[in-house]
């Protein structure tokens, strides 16, 4: 459904919103949260750039920098901001079998049922914030990893 780099975006983006929740002035490097998420380094740095760039994480540079969140911001950001980011709008218009020219007029055999799932989708990833996933993950109630 989401594209690798979008699945490690969201990852990345919930562990560094936890760690910015529970330590104060936490800032993470791009080798710990790409060990946190099982990802590799310079694909993660990628990831991490496009997010900070879009002022989803912060990133500072330097002895003391590297990448943070801003706690007043964790619950306004919605993981609808996260996919759009990386996988831009695909996912709410893309065909449900990679067909290039299935809509309302030529539907592909999964095309109504896709759409309401599409719909679920959206609504979602729209009103999901980083803080509740971010909750769970602190609670120990689910999970980045599997170890």
């Amino acid at each position: 459904m989401f594209s690798k780099a979008c699945e490690y975006g969201i990852r990345a983006t919930i562990y560094i919103a936890k760690k910015s929740l529970l330590e104060r002035n936490s800032r993470v490097s791009l080798k710990e949260v790409a060990k946190a998420i099982g990802s590799p380094e310079a694909y993660t740095s990628k990831i991490l750039q496009k997010l900070a760039k879009n002022n989803i994480i912060n990133s500072d540079k330097g002895p003391t920098g590297g990448f943070s969140m801003n706690k007043s911001e964790l619950d306004k950001v919605k993981l609808s901001t996260i996919v759009f980011t990386i996988d831009g709008d695909d996912i709410y218009s893309g065909c449900g079998l990679g067909l290039e020219k299935c809509n309302e007029q030529m539907p592909c055999p999964v095309h109504n049922q896709f759409k309401t799932i599409r719909e679920d989708l959206k609504i979602m990833l729209e009103t999901t914030t980083i803080i509740s996933l971010t909750m769970g993950v602190k609670d120990g109630l689910t999970f980045l990893k599997r170890s």
